[in-house]
């Protein structure tokens, strides 16, 4: 399936090389609509001095967290730490921000862009504890290569 996946994603960059939020929307909508237990994609990205991520592109239902302060939440963790972060149970995890009540697991993986963290990716997800060591190196490669059109 990421095989598939990454080479769609190689034709959909290389359309949208000089559009990269386009780029970003149509990764996105891919795989929402590709994998199962991805019910909510979207990039989160640094908004400029601000100790906080912005709500960049993103595929599913709306959501009221368009700013993230640093260190809150899954996201705003990663922010910080600069680590993956997979979440099995996000009603185990103090510090979470619930963007919906059907969400059962979260991963966030960092966007790097010359070694700096500008943002992350983040998907949630309605089924329990979904996400293996396949899904985050797929998402890494995902970010390296959203990076190279930033």
């Amino acid at each position: 399936m990421f095989d598939t996946l990454k080479q769609d994603i190689q034709e959909l960059l290389a359309k949208n090389a000089a559009d990269p939020n386009g780029a970003m929307q149509s990764i996105c909508e891919l795989l929402q609509g590709s994998i199962p237990y991805y019910d909510w994609v979207g990039f989160y990205f640094k908004n400029g001095d601000k100790r906080e991520l912005k709500l960049g592109p993103y595929a599913g239902a709306p959501t009221d967290h368009t700013i993230i302060p640093f260190g809150k939440g899954i996201c705003g963790q990663v922010a910080e730490s600069n680590q993956n972060f997979v979440v099995p149970d996000v009603h185990a995890q103090d510090n979470y921000i619930a963007c919906s009540l059907t969400v059962k697991s979260e991963i966030v993986i960092p966007l790097f862009k010359n070694g700096e963290n500008i943002g992350q990716i983040d998907i949630d997800s309605d089924t329990p504890d979904p996400f293996a060591k396949e899904d985050e190196r797929f998402l890494e490669w995902v970010n390296q290569k959203v990076a190279d059109i930033l």
